[in-house]
Order: structure tokens, then C-alpha cells, then sequence
């Protein structure tokens, strides 16, 4: 995965985070307060997997050249 790809990813999980907590808190807690515990449970697991999606290959594109590589 180049890193443009990584980063958009990043974003996409941390905004549908962000709108999750804010649609459960407040929107959907007038009509359903599980319902608004589930999305804020879902909305608490995202960021572990946008940190994974972000930094997924990182060190690929980071490490130095191996003496292969010169040839």
C-alpha cells in the first residue's frame, strides 16, 4: 500500500468514528440510549484499526537500502 492510500484510509475510519459518537450522542440517545451505547462502543474500536490501516507498510518505505538494492 502506497502511503497516499494509508492516510486516506486513516481518515475515512477516524471521520465515520467521529460522526458515529456525535450522531449517538446527539441524535440517535432521544430515541435509543442502547443504541447509542452500541454506536459509541463500534465508534471506540476504530481507532485501534485506523492506527493498524495508517501505519500498515510504514517501515517498508522507511528502511534503508539493503546492499542489494545499490547494485
Amino acid at each position: 500500500m502506497d502511503r497516499r492510500t494509508r492516510q486516506r484510509g486513516y481518515f475515512w475510519l477516524m471521520g465515520t468514528c467521529l460522526v458515529l459518537i456525535l450522531l449517538a450522542w446527539n441524535v440517535v440517545r432521544l430515541w435509543s440510549t442502547t443504541a447509542a451505547v452500541l454506536m459509541s462502543v463500534v465508534a471506540a474500536l476504530i481507532p485501534p484499526v485506523a492506527a493498524f490501516v495508517g501505519n500498515q507498510g510504514a517501515l517498508d518505505e522507511s528502511s534503508p537500502p539493503t546492499p542489494d538494492e545499490d547494485q
